[in-house]
């Protein structure tokens, strides 16, 4: 009879990557009120921006600015 091993999974013990929080900066909410005037959907904005969308849905309601307009 052969000998088989068996591939045990090794299991990462490093900790999990944490988000890593960026400051909104004056650039970064001219850009926001543009793409509210623009009218761009928040997906798009999220991926230009290497943001969430609930980030930037929370920011807009801070500044009191709409997102997402798509009626």
């Amino acid at each position: 009879m052969e000998e088989r091993k068996v591939a045990k999974k090794v299991k990462k013990t490093a900790a999990k990557k944490r988000p890593v929080r960026r400051e909104y900066t004056k650039a970064d909410v001219k850009e926001l009120r543009a793409h509210s005037k623009a009218k761009t959907p928040v997906a798009k904005i999220a991926k230009l921006t290497k943001r969430s969308e609930g980030s930037l849905r929370q920011k807009a309601l801070k500044l009191g600015i709409r997102l997402g307009h798509q009626r």
